[in-house]
């Protein structure tokens, strides 16, 4: 069978499952098996992990959880045996355990209604819970099989971004066919470096390489889907939208008998079929991306954790603004409740920029003046300066959750990256929340974003959601009379520069003064990003956008005696 050829369709399940739902998420796979078989598929590669839903943390620590992993994989087997899809490979990630009872990251071969073969992870990105590196073991989680006469290696992941490892054994074993399932988290710039590596694992094991990713949102984590397939010229022959759930078909005519096998399903290769001509979907820019992420980031948080509505307060100001638009792009304006509190030092423009945004989004919209509870507490406890500042925010933030406890809202705190990074927030004030959509988002990009979304409104003939006053006017707390954000930080232009060096390159002051900035600004900002970190573990959970996030990829120490100098 050597030189000889075979085609086959694989079917691409692009789905979003949810973590811990094991039968919703069997219902999922079972509807998109049964799809991959009304388009003629041979085999349909779910994500990774995706009969558990990812990232499964912790809860990979329960004996529990393991079991009914184990129980729904096999049970799930029957069930699309049972349904008729049973000559249908199904591709399905799930998580096992090892003799010694460790979990395991692992994709299960389902035919015929039974597990008929497994491959194991060699590792996982969470290195505290799952094994570190480690070897496969010939014969008891198969690398290659054969199916159709084709030979066809696993790989899941992480895999395939270290040199040594999956990809050389992979490559000495020379499989026509390597299926990739992920569970691949979005960042900014993300695809284009996602497509390059598997581009380059293509052609570095000389085979056609089929990358299949999940969508939807987990916690602070978004996937964007964008599966793809290339050859091994490192040629793309498909490529799937990202953000989109749905199916790709894509047919495939690859060498027969190239390797030998760790298991064999079928020798005998298909017969020759017309071939279904494969796309390439259009890339979303920068800005669409970003937006995208935000709405599905949030989405998924209300949805999967079954909020029904949610609550802001809606200042007058960008960040509001944006993420008032983005809750409703999410979930629908009529479950966003926007509350203005104003206070003495409140300015009208922030009233009416407030309404505004309500009015153009169509939003729950009401006015709460904080000033009688605000005087009490300054009344009551004598306090000034920044203590009663502090005081207006704060009961900003009871405002918000008691009416949250009451009638059922999640609280979204509207903070964004530049103020998280210099602490420029308030503890139990504006920091309160049980979701933080633009915490990892920059001033510059709130600006950017905003200006954007309207864009999009206007070539759709729509209202623009978020008010030009809002996204023109210099940004301000009102805590005080005239206050700026500007008394106390830099020009958020000059800031999110030198925030980008300090944070997402770790340039240190010597990195922010190379770059041209003030040695005196770099090092006042440095140790306010230095001091701020016992703000931000407190501070909710929000969408992850970037590489370097606050609380998931970016911790300091608290207590440090470490000061930055040139």
């Amino acid at each position: 069978m050597g030189n000889s050829t075979g085609q086959i369709r694989v079917a691409l399940a692009q789905i979003n499952p949810t973590v811990g739902n094991l039968a919703a998420n069997a219902d999922l796979i079972s509807s998109y098996a049964k799809r991959a078989l009304e388009g003629e598929a041979h085999m349909v590669l779910f994500p990774e992990m995706s009969l558990t839903g990812y990232p499964v943390e912790d809860l990979a620590l329960r004996a529990t959880f393991r079991k009914a992993s184990k129980t729904a994989i096999t049970q799930l087997a029957i069930r699309l045996f049972e349904e008729g899809a049973g000559e249908l490979l199904t591709v399905v990630g799930y998580l096992e355990e090892s003799a010694s009872n460790k979990p395991q990251n692992a994709v299960a071969l389902l035919h015929r209604g039974l597990v008929v073969g497994r491959y194991i992870k060699h590792h996982l990105p969470n290195y505290g819970v799952f094994d570190e590196y480690r070897n496969f073991v010939a014969g008891t989680e198969p690398l290659v099989f054969r199916y159709f006469g084709i030979d066809i290696g696993v790989a899941i992941c992480e895999d395939i971004w270290r040199e040594a490892g999956p990809v050389a054994e992979l490559a000495a074993r020379t499989p026509g066919l390597v299926i990739v399932p992920n569970g691949s988290p979005f960042e900014r710039n993300k695809d284009d470096l996602r497509l390059a590596l598997v581009k380059r694992r293509a052609r570095e094991m000389n085979t056609t390489l089929v990358y299949v990713n999940m969508t939807g949102g987990q916690d602070d984590l978004v996937f964007d889907g964008d599966s793809i397939v290339v050859n091994e010229l490192g040629e793309t022959l498909a490529r799937a939208p990202q953000f989109i759930d749905g199916l790709m078909l894509v047919d495939l005519t690859l060498p027969t008998g190239t390797s030998a096998p760790d298991l064999i399903i079928s020798e005998t290769p298909v017969a020759e079929y017309p071939k279904i001509t494969p796309g390439t979907s259009r890339r979303s820019d920068e800005a669409e991306q970003l937006w995208q992420a935000l709405v599905i980031g949030l989405r998924d948080y209300v949805e999967k954790n079954r909020f029904p509505s949610v609550i802001l307060g809606l200042s007058g100001g960008i960040d509001s603004a944006l993420v008032a638009a983005l809750a409703a792009d999410a979930i629908g304006a009529k479950r966003v409740h926007g509350i203005a509190m104003p206070s003495r030092y409140s300015s009208a423009h922030s009233l009416s920029d407030a309404a505004e945004s309500a009015r153009t989004i169509g939003l729950n919209y009401r006015v709460i003046s904080i000033e009688p509870m605000v005087a009490t507490f300054l009344q009551e406890l004598g306090l000034t300066g920044l203590a009663e500042e502090n005081v207006q925010a704060r009961v900003r933030g009871t405002t918000l959750m008691g009416l949250s406890n009451q009638e059922g809202h999640l609280v979204l705190a509207t903070g964004n990256k530049s103020e998280l990074a210099v602490g420029y927030s308030t503890l139990y004030g504006d920091a309160v929340g049980g979701y933080a959509p633009i915490k990892d988002l920059f001033k510059v990009d709130v600006w950017q974003l905003s200006r954007w979304r309207n864009e999009q409104a206007l070539a759709m003939g729509a209202v623009p959601p978020i008010p030009f006053n809002s996204i023109t006017k210099e940004p301000s707390a009102e805590l005080r009379p005239g206050q700026k954000d500007s008394d106390s930080l830099p020009d958020y232009s000059i800031l999110d520069q030198i925030l980008h060096i300090y944070i997402e390159k770790d340039g240190g002051t010597a990195g922010i003064i190379a770059a041209g900035f003030d040695e005196a600004l770099a090092l006042r900002v440095a140790d306010m990003v230095d001091k701020a970190e016992y703000k931000r573990r407190q501070y909710p959970p929000g969408t992850k956008i970037s590489r370097r996030a606050f609380g998931k990829d970016r911790r300091l120490p608290i207590t440090s005696g470490w000061r930055e100098v040139r």
